[in-house]
């Protein structure tokens, strides 16, 4: 590269931060950034890894920005009073959304596809990512959470991907409004469903992204991606219940650690059989609408199955940490009322009762998804499940706080199910290790919080230590 920038990214370990500044960083461009977690001593392992990338940090005081040169990166939501952007303002360094940053370099690729949907973006993406890179086709990727293919004692946090091709992949975000922003060649809308705004904010959104493409792929299994595809009539159309769909799924086989199909291209009229190693109804409708985008850039059908029977999974979405003493403890992304909803019927499709630490992803979604929060898990959870919530994530700044926990946990116990709220994860974690008997699953669910996975690890450490010879000398 002939001409290196200096980018500074406030809050440089979050989901979405993190693999751009990676990207960017494998470009050639010089990477510096700050992040309260590292001064709080949170995650250490993931900034020894950002250092050992070349990437410089700074405690988040603003001592980082110091140069009109740099470019600061923080999200948009980030205000003025921050220490780096106060720092910035400063010094007349140039800033930029996260947004901003990614939508320019997914907006100058060649091919750009853009993954989409209020659930399943992230496996979706790593998917589409295995297959392209399985066929040869060197993409980029921009993925929100670890790609577990791509994992190496070197890319511990491989949640990104530099390629040689013109093809770059990345999920887009509807809940800041951030994917009016993305003008994608192959756009994928997998379902669409209350989470940050309303239906008609989301409807107006995911509508503007498709008819920005050359190529739509729409869930025919959500009824407001079916409506969609009224407007959208050459669309790539998938399905696991319409066998109109181009792409159909038929001769499900569930299991406890993956799922069996067959689809069918109705276009070409081929069929393979796909072997996930993940498990649930979702993750097969994942793998359609992965193998969609596939096919949109060359790549054919025994193709793309062939590349899925090698895909190993993204971190933190039905993520098995391991079994102890006949309990198994999975670590999960699931925070709004679809992704809890799909986890639970993935996982209550098995014998064995279900333990569940859910942290609230923050105040401000606990108190607009109350409702739905409280229905999902009446619904999925069978009568023997217990459900355990600590606070809701917060980091601090003001907010509204007048829901908590405790409020949920009582409009769940009023619809027939168990429900404890607890104050703390100290306090769930010491109720699960009563709770845990042989046989139960513990799920840790969650977003906005990586020490979520250190919890689910330290959970499993502590049902090994209560094995009859975990004691004795090795």
């Amino acid at each position: 590269m002939t001409d290196p920038k200096r980018y500074f990214f406030c809050g440089i370990g979050g989901s979405g931060m993190l693999p751009l500044a990676l990207i960017l960083a494998d470009q050639g461009h010089i990477i510096e950034g700050s992040d309260r977690s590292l001064d709080q001593g949170r995650t250490p392992a993931k900034f020894e890894y950002l250092r050992a990338r070349g990437i410089r940090l700074y405690p988040q005081d603003g001592s980082g920005v110091t140069s009109p040169e740099q470019v600061v990166v923080a999200s948009a939501a980030v205000e003025d009073t921050v220490p780096d952007i106060a720092a910035a303002l400063r010094v007349g360094a140039k800033r930029m959304s996260r947004a901003q940053m990614l939508s320019a370099l997914f907006n100058a690729a060649p091919t750009a596809i853009g993954v989409a949907g209020t659930s399943g973006k992230s496996t979706t993406t790593g998917m589409i990512a295995w297959i392209l890179h399985h066929a040869g086709k060197s993409p980029t990727v921009m993925n929100g959470a670890v790609m577990k293919n791509f994992q190496t004692p070197e890319a511990l946090f491989a949640s990104s991907l530099v390629g040689s091709s013109g093809i770059f992949v990345s999920e887009v975000d509807e809940s800041d409004g951030s994917i009016a922003g993305y003008n994608p060649r192959v756009a994928v809308v997998s379902n669409i469903s209350l989470d940050h705004k309303s239906m008609d904010e989301l409807r107006a959104l995911f509508g503007g992204f498709a008819a920005r493409a050359e190529t739509v792929v729409l869930n025919l299994d959500n009824d407001e991606t079916a409506r969609m595809a009224g407007d959208f009539p050459e669309a790539i159309t998938y399905s696991l219940s319409h066998p109109e769909a181009q792409l159909f799924a038929s001769r499900i086989f569930p299991g406890a650690d993956g799922i069996n199909f067959s689809v069918c291209d109705r276009t070409s009229n081929t069929e393979a059989d796909i072997r996930l190693k993940t498990p649930g109804l979702h993750n097969a409708s994942n793998a359609l609408a992965a193998i969609a985008a596939a096919m949109a850039c060359g790549v054919r059908l025994g193709e793309a199955a062939a590349a899925l029977r090698e895909f190993t999974g993204i971190a933190r979405r039905f993520d098995v940490i391991g079994t102890e003493g006949g309990v198994t403890v999975i670590d999960d992304f699931g925070h709004n009322p679809d992704k809890i909803a799909a986890t639970l019927r993935t996982v209550n499709q098995f014998p064995g009762r279900v333990l569940v630490m859910f942290q609230p992803h923050g105040f401000g979604p606990l108190r607009n998804m109350r409702r739905e929060f409280a229905e999902c898990f009446a619904e999925n959870l069978d009568a023997e499940d217990i459900l355990l919530m600590p606070e809701p994530a917060y980091f601090g700044g003001t907010v509204d706080r007048s829901v908590s926990s405790a409020d949920l946990a009582a409009d769940i116990r009023a619809l027939g199910r168990h429900a404890e709220a607890l104050g703390d994860r100290a306090a769930c974690g010491a109720r699960l290790m009563e709770l845990a008997e042989p046989g139960d699953r513990i799920l840790v669910m969650g977003a906005r919080d990586d020490t979520l996975t250190t919890f689910a690890e330290e959970l499993l450490a502590r049902l090994a230590a209560r094995r009859p010879d975990a004691a004795e000398p090795a």
